[in-house]
């Protein structure tokens, strides 16, 4: 607990490309050394590279669907047309992405009569989505791609399907709050 009184939660201002506050919180996180315009050209560089390898999986996917529908010999084309993606779908799958990878319980060490125990707790909302940013974010600098534009984008892209570093890292956290779920009457 503070001796003081509690901190106040400063309101960040909404992106100015996508009007999101997730998204502007996300650019602030990626942010290094207050350069903030390089913040942004990074995220949205990796939203638009998420939008490419989106739409060209689409467009892979259709292509075997097509030519999988033969009926009587003749090749029978698919009646759906693709959907251009739009630049909200970037958003979209970021926010999917940290969604996937938000904690719903953690564990905090708590010292009870002269032993430290793990003690499982729920996790707010508001955390585990900076959780998931900073995990997000350290999985994407830990991967080999060339440039940070790529390694966002190719984790983002495997949070969304729920696989990945970042999920590896919030599967780890669920496992060791199970198996301390014996001390969670120290909760308090």
């Amino acid at each position: 607990m503070p001796r003081r009184k509690a901190a106040i939660k400063r309101e960040v201002l909404p992106d100015p490309l996508y009007g999101s506050d997730r998204l502007a919180k996300f650019i602030n996180v990626i942010m290094r050394r207050g350069k903030k315009s390089l913040a942004e050209n990074i995220v949205y560089d990796a939203l638009n590279e998420v939008n490419k390898r989106l739409k060209k999986d689409r467009s892979h996917s259709k292509k075997d669907e097509g030519s999988d529908s033969e009926n009587g010999g003749r090749h029978v084309t698919s009646s759906v047309k693709t959907k251009n993606v739009s630049n909200k779908e970037g958003l979209e799958v970021l926010d999917k992405a940290l969604n996937n990878v938000r904690p719903t319980v953690e564990v905090k060490s708590r010292r009870v009569g002269g032993a430290t125990y793990q003690v499982p707790i729920e996790v707010a909302m508001d955390r585990g989505i900076a959780l998931a940013m900073r995990w997000v974010i350290k999985a994407a600098k830990d991967r080999s791609e060339k440039t940070m534009v790529l390694r966002l984008a190719a984790e983002i892209l495997d949070a969304h399907e729920g696989r990945g570093t970042a999920v590896k890292i919030r599967d780890d956290m669920h496992r060791m709050a199970k198996a301390n779920q014996a001390f969670a009457h120290y909760r308090w």
